[in-house]
């Protein structure tokens, strides 16, 4: 079910959003060849909690996982494309890698949900390209957020946008609705026709997440049962923001 937020939720979602934006911008300046992500992971939790939030991940079982999410933050590594887990199987960061840092942010009661893909010293051109690319989509795509328009419009932009730069959009991976849970209705695809899918209202709040590959956009699931990487081993990069559905179009909520 689609569910509206009052003006007087959206007013938590704003100062939730702020002290999100805040502490995942930390934890990417953290980012450096020779880090474990599991240290990542360690200050995402002691940031969180003294930003006066929760951890929204943590513990989060999905609708058909074998157990809950054992961690604070997704910490995804090159052919990784999201819910890479850091704390099981050491995961070290080395110059050359790029990784997505995907946080769920819980604010007196209501989540936001942020990613942002950063590089691990210096990397090449392609990576280079990916990322931006991958950030452009997003914008892209909260550009084309309207008060009486459609999900399809949003996945429209996106998909229009991806086809001229010579990546492919991860497939069967999308957006989606946040607020009360970390995941709710509306289901909000990457690609699509403008027009098409169900109506944005104001009050609607949603997670805008494109995720670029290098090669064909083939996903498979990990073992660990969450990570879900690509199927020829090339890289991703992984962009998200909370918005709102105004009068004006979209007001991003996980900005400082």
């Amino acid at each position: 079910m689609i569910t509206l937020k009052t003006p007087e939720e959206l007013e938590i979602f704003r100062e939730g959003g702020r002290r999100h934006a805040v502490v995942l911008t930390r934890i990417a300046e953290t980012v450096r060849p020779g880090i474990l992500a599991s240290e990542l992971n360690n200050l995402a939790m002691t940031l969180v909690r003294e930003s006066g939030g929760k951890p929204a991940f943590l513990n989060y079982k999905p609708r058909g996982a074998r157990r809950p999410y054992p961690a604070a933050l997704c910490v995804s590594v090159n052919d990784e494309i999201v819910h890479g887990i850091p704390n099981e199987n050491e995961k070290i960061l080395r110059e050359g890698d790029i990784v997505s840092l995907d946080l769920g942010f819980s604010y007196q009661g209501l989540i936001t949900d942020m990613a942002v893909t950063v590089p691990v010293g210096r990397v090449g051109e392609t990576a280079k390209s990916l990322i931006d690319a991958t950030a452009e989509a997003l914008e892209l795509g909260v550009a084309a957020v309207k008060s009486n328009g459609a999900i399809g419009d949003i996945g429209a932009a996106i998909q229009s946008f991806v086809k001229k730069t010579g990546f492919s959009l991860a497939e069967g991976l999308a957006g989606h609705g946040v607020g009360y849970a970390v995941h709710e209705d509306p289901y909000v695809p990457n690609s699509g026709r403008k027009g098409n899918g169900e109506k944005l209202q104001v009050g609607m709040v949603l997670a805008l997440e494109p995720m670029l590959c290098e090669g064909s956009g083939k996903i498979v699931l990990a073992p660990d049962g969450y990570t879900y990487k690509t199927a020829d081993g090339r890289r991703s990069a992984h962009f998200e923001n909370t918005v709102v559905v105004t009068e004006n179009g979209a007001e991003v909520l996980t900005k400082i």
